[in-house]
């Protein structure tokens, strides 16, 4: 009898210890805010793998993922990289695992072309462990990889991070010199999504917060790593995520938005020539620094690199894929961007073109 009465007496004591940790757990949940929320998340199991890779602070790094038939439009843009920058740079990949092979071969046969002119890593995919696939799925695939950089390159400082859709025509240091322009608490660069309400996707459309009047694009942009860590902003992502993952349409961009609408002195803000898309010229030229000093980085967002409905990126694409790095720049390249250019000029991008010439003109010294 004394037996049975120890063992219920243990199972009531340990009723009572679950009842009481729901009821705590279920009053925090109910009491916090995002904030908070956020605080409170258990991020055990949605860990992601960390790379060795160490840069000095004054190493320029640029930064990519790829996956699917993203592989020629990646070594597209690293090659306009190459082309006009007159400083050592290191090439960040992030490829999933069937794209490996191919990223190093190129990329070697190119560094012992160049005499070891550039250094580059090939990594894999990293996800956390939660739900992998549907972080890889989110919008463009495998486009989220970039929120999780800040500790998978746990020992590198800074990153320029560039969709696979852009191409540099400009050095790749007029892009990287912004990061002497934050201040003591901005932790990233980015531009905005649209220079005109009338036409703005987030004012108009979006169910979510997002930065500033317009919201912001982030196929370009500076991420100082040690500050973003410092932030805790693997913290923030896997929360929100789960907060508004029905109400983003954007995947990663969005997610990057809802965390600069609730922490906008963490952003700098350069300007639309710095990631110019079909957007700035489609309807009418709205970005007006562009047209003052060219563009430094056109953007082939949603497909208008390979598409016929804006000539004028096509052809800056077809150029960049037609040259051979090692080959004249002016000859091969110049001349012949200039020519598919004229082609193209019966449309509202193509009215302004010469903002596509500037910055190589400049870059070739023929002003």
């Amino acid at each position: 009898m004394r037996l049975y009465t120890t063992l219920q007496l243990g199972v009531l004591l340990s009723i009572i210890l679950l009842i009481f940790y729901l009821y705590t757990v279920r009053t925090i949940n109910n009491s916090v805010g995002l904030e908070e929320y956020i605080e409170e998340q258990d991020l055990i199991s949605n860990e992601v793998v960390t790379e060795n890779i160490y840069f000095t602070r004054n190493d320029i790094v640029v930064a990519v993922v790829a996956c699917g038939d993203r592989l020629h439009e990646t070594l597209n843009m690293l090659k306009s990289a190459l082309m006009f920058s007159q400083t050592k740079l290191n090439f960040i990949v992030v490829a999933e695992d069937r794209l490996i092979d191919s990223f190093n071969e190129k990329l070697g046969e190119w560094k012992t072309f160049m005499n070891g002119g550039f250094t580059y890593h090939v990594l894999p995919l990293t996800f956390p462990t939660d739900n992998p696939l549907e972080w890889k799925n989110l919008f463009k695939p495998c486009a989220a990889q970039r929120l999780f950089l800040p500790n998978i390159l746990k020992d590198v400082d800074s990153i320029l991070y560039m969709d696979s859709d852009t191409l540099f025509l400009t050095p790749v240091e007029t892009v990287w010199e912004h990061f002497h322009k934050f201040n003591a608490t901005q932790m990233a660069a980015l531009v905005p999504e649209h220079e005109d309400p009338n036409v703005g996707w987030y004012n108009r459309f979006a169910k979510h917060p997002y930065y500033g009047k317009l919201g912001v694009n982030s196929g370009v942009m500076l991420m100082n790593l040690t500050r973003m860590r410092a932030f805790q902003w693997k913290e923030y992502v896997v929360p929100i995520y789960k907060k508004y993952k029905l109400k983003i349409t954007w995947g990663d961009q969005d997610i990057i938005n809802i965390i600069f609408h609730y922490h906008p002195d963490k952003l700098y803000i350069y300007s639309c020539r710095f990631n110019y898309r079909p957007d700035h010229c489609m309807y009418t030229s709205v970005c007006k620094q562009a047209e003052k000093e060219g563009v430094a980085v056109i953007h082939g967002s949603r497909g208008f690199f390979h598409s016929e409905k804006q000539p004028v990126f096509q052809a800056v694409y077809r150029s960049f894929e037609e040259f051979h790095l090692g080959g004249d720049v002016y000859k091969d390249f110049y001349q012949q961007l200039e020519s598919y250019l004229e082609s193209a000029q019966n449309n509202n991008c193509g009215h302004v073109k010469d903002i596509f010439l500037k910055n190589i003109r400049k870059y070739l010294d023929l002003d």
